[in-house]
């Protein structure tokens, strides 16, 4: 019958906690925008860290760089 006792603790104790993370969640504007992460993907548009992936800068050699002088 102490096991009861014990296992409703600890349940409320998770219970308190995970009311403290959402809290903490809400009150840090986690939900401020849901519509724009659901529509993000119907955009045809590369992050930029793939953007500069796909397209490197040309490297000027020593030799190149003294031919322009």
């Amino acid at each position: 019958m102490a096991i009861i006792v014990i296992l409703i603790a600890i349940s409320l104790i998770i219970a308190v906690g995970f009311l403290i993370a959402f809290l903490w969640s809400f009150k840090s504007g986690q939900y401020d925008d849901t519509y724009s992460p659901s529509v993000r993907m119907l955009f045809d548009t590369k992050p930029k860290e793939q953007q500069a992936k796909a397209k490197p800068k040309p490297v000027m050699s020593k030799r190149s760089a003294s031919a322009k002088d």
